[in-house]
């Protein structure tokens, strides 16, 4: 099993940064994929970013090309998500996934472990 917990969700003003963790804990893996996406009220689950344990390759969604970066710190077991000149449209929440045997990818049902999430909201 493999549990993942996010962190650094909060209230910002469209404009300003925030930076998400995913922490991993329980069965290690040191290849696979991690990814984040997001959920808006009454909206479907949607694709943001994805990495690759072993080599970094990363993968974003169109919306957030430019402005959003995914990286990986496999000593800690964790991956983040940089949100820069985030948008009221970026509002949502937040969910980890993890993949110790896969590759990146937009497809959330290739994730088998996914967090709780946590709540990002951008104000005008």
């Amino acid at each position: 099993q493999v549990l993942l917990v996010e962190s650094g969700g909060g209230l910002v003003q469209a404009g300003d940064s925030l930076r998400l963790a995913c922490a991993a804990s329980g069965r290690t893996f040191s290849r696979g994929a991690m990814a984040w996406f997001r959920q808006a009220a009454g909206k479907e689950r949607e694709f943001v970013a994805a990495i690759s344990r072993y080599l970094g390759n990363t993968l974003y969604a169109d919306s957030v090309k430019g402005r959003f970066t995914i990286s990986r710190d496999n000593a800690k077991n964790t991956i983040y998500l940089q949100m820069n000149s985030v948008k009221p449209e970026d509002t949502g929440v937040y969910f980890c996934a993890a993949e110790p045997g896969g590759f990146p990818t937009m497809i959330p049902t290739h994730y088998g472990y996914w967090g709780q999430g946590t709540q990002v909201t951008v104000s005008s």
